[in-house]
């Protein structure tokens, strides 16, 4: 009897394997934190593995519309989600929102922000970090805050473009700029909230950032990647994006 319970363990713990899946999940980089908590949440409620494959929503587009082999695609904005769509590259009732991304003016020198937008009117820095705004949606809504502010064009010498959104907080992190307009989440996610000084930029000052999700049609019938695309609209990982520094989409 025993024999046959061990056999039975091992033949259900074989065919547990065999519907364990990897979803490959490309996502811009602001999302990277909360993302990696959701991932292992969901491997442990799934037994399904999570690849990340992090960059500038611009560049993961690209990659996307030359055949790179990913399942989901968490974006940064709206527009790449539905231009995928648009080609047949994505699955068109399967885009949603999932998170609205929040833009921070910080620095880690402690006096240097009054939590105002006062020091980019002054220009009293070296030099101030964004995004690169033809790659990154955090880039575009950096540049409108700076024209809301009448002072991006004159602050055009003292500007440092990151690839993407990591890229932009760690030349604020490193020293390398001054200050910079980075993602609220980033910053919790790096422990350094408490760090230095910050602005938090009102929303009204740019278009939103509504970050989209959307399943590729690669992976359509694929079950590791429906189930992780519905785990992510569950309220307990609504609240976690939350927390984690972003606003929910209607």
């Amino acid at each position: 009897m025993r024999r046959s319970l061990l056999a039975f363990a091992v033949l259900l713990s074989f065919c547990g394997a065999l519907q364990a899946d990897t979803v490959r999940v490309a996502l811009a980089a602001n999302f990277a934190g909360p993302m990696r908590e959701i991932a292992r949440l969901f491997e442990l409620e799934s037994g399904h593995h999570v690849e990340m494959a992090v960059s500038s929503s611009g560049k993961i587009y690209a990659q996307i519309s030359h055949g790179a082999p990913f399942d989901v695609f968490l974006s940064a904005d709206q527009s790449k989600p539905a231009a995928l769509v648009a080609k047949g590259l994505a699955v068109a009732d399967s885009q949603f929102s999932y998170a609205l991304g929040r833009l921070v003016l910080w620095s880690t020198n402690p006096i240097l922000i009054d939590n105002s937008s006062n020091i980019l009117s002054s220009g009293h820095f070296r030099m101030l970090a964004i995004a690169n705004p033809l790659l990154a949606p955090y880039g575009e809504a950096a540049v409108e805050v700076l024209q809301r502010l009448a002072c991006y064009e004159r602050l055009g010498t003292k500007m440092v473009k990151g690839e993407n959104i990591a890229q932009t907080f760690q030349f604020v992190a490193t020293g390398s700029a001054d200050l910079g307009l980075v993602a609220l989440s980033q910053l919790r996610d790096s422990g350094l909230s408490d760090v230095g000084s910050q602005w938090s930029v009102p929303t009204a000052m740019h278009s939103p950032i509504r970050q989209d999700a959307v399943l590729l049609t690669s992976a359509a019938e694929k079950p590791a990647a429906v189930a992780l695309m519905r785990f992510i609209q569950s309220e307990q990982i609504r609240q976690l994006i939350v927390e984690s520094g972003y606003l929910l989409a209607d």
